[in-house]
């Protein structure tokens, strides 16, 4: 398993991480199974968070004795000094240790600097060992090199896919430059680049940068561990199918982050927003039942209020990208194409 220093923290961690989101939605004995042959072929790095309702958990079932061996990332979106102290807690309650390595700002709308409540309190779980290097995560680029060139984070969390702009893949050198760790979130574009070879490949090409893949069945991590020895070849055809995901998903596409919730008519945005897309590159059954149906059918309601678009770190319109994928949604329920 091929490593990386992580920035100033100067540890050597995998190039391969395990984000922890999908671990929530299999069974606990299957996390344990995934989680320990993760750690066995050499993955060291594993990203949570407080939000993830039983991630924190499942990592401290199969970690707590052997938490020495890896880096533990988690996360809070709390704004203030108390929400930060009870999310600390129940973390290190939740992952069995006394420590996180890295503990990460989830997505603030600004960046917190010394004399900040909320940073002030970093500080002081990192005077009291509770936590060793400060982090923040966040989908905006502006927000993220400041929060860089401030010299007051460790590490940033940002997605990077083989379908970022050349402004958002700068990133990997301002990083370097400022010893700063850069986690790459939604490394297959939310789901959207179904060849992870292509993302494993082009993230490769940045020393620096640590993809963290969301993980959540065994055949999908025994296949990048066979990347770790076998690293894909960016020949003809992988250089033909990076230019289709280029070509077809460039532009206002939805990465389905979800940070334009809550919406008031109930509309489910972030896959709404990407239907088309979702239909056509996973099993259409999946998303033509009753229950999806009626979950796109509130499209109708909605009251076009504008706070999706407000919310939005990419600067889209949500509300016209969920009525314009409503109406392939329609046509390819009643016809079966989107012609």
């Amino acid at each position: 398993m091929k490593k990386t220093r992580f920035g100033r923290t100067g540890l050597m961690v995998s190039r391969t991480a395990v984000g922890c989101i999908p671990i929530q939605r299999i069974s606990m004995d299957a996390s344990d199974v995934l989680l320990r042959r993760a750690f066995e072929a050499g993955i060291n790095f594993f990203d949570t968070a407080r939000a993830y309702t039983t991630s924190e958990e499942r990592l401290g079932r199969v970690f707590a004795t052997m938490r020495d061996r890896v880096f533990i990332a988690s996360k809070s979106g709390a704004t203030d000094p108390d929400g930060l102290r009870r999310d600390l807690e129940t973390s290190l309650r939740n992952l069995r240790t006394d420590y996180i390595d890295l503990y990460q700002h989830h997505n603030p709308s600004s960046v917190a600097a010394p004399g900040d409540a909320v940073y002030d309190t970093l500080l002081e779980f990192r005077r009291q060992g509770r936590i060793r290097y400060i982090g923040v995560t966040n989908h905006d680029l502006g927000l993220v090199l400041k929060a860089i060139r401030s010299g007051h984070y460790d590490a940033v969390q940002y997605p990077l896919s083989p379908l970022s702009t050349d402004a958002e893949l700068a990133l990997a050198e301002a990083c370097r430059e400022a010893d700063v760790g850069l986690l790459a979130m939604k490394a297959l574009a939310g789901g959207l680049i179904t060849d992870a070879r292509v993302a494993f490949a082009f993230l490769r090409r940045y020393e620096n940068v640590v993809p963290i893949w969301g993980i959540q069945r065994t055949e999908e991590l025994e296949e990048f561990i066979r990347y770790e020895s076998h690293p894909p070849v960016e020949d003809d055809a992988w250089q033909a199918r990076l230019a289709h995901y280029r070509k077809e998903l460039s532009g206002a596409f939805c990465r389905g982050c979800g940070y334009c919730l809550p919406c008031p008519a109930e509309i489910p945005i972030p896959m709404a927003a990407r239907m088309s897309l979702l239909l056509q590159r996973s099993r259409p059954d999946l998303y033509t039942t009753e229950e999806w149906r009626e979950k796109m059918g509130r499209i109708a309601n909605c009251i076009h209020c504008g706070k999706c678009a407000e919310r939005c770190p990419y600067h889209l319109n949500p509300s016209a990208l969920v009525a314009e994928e409503g109406r392939k949604y329609e046509r390819f329920v009643r016809t079966g194409s989107f012609t």
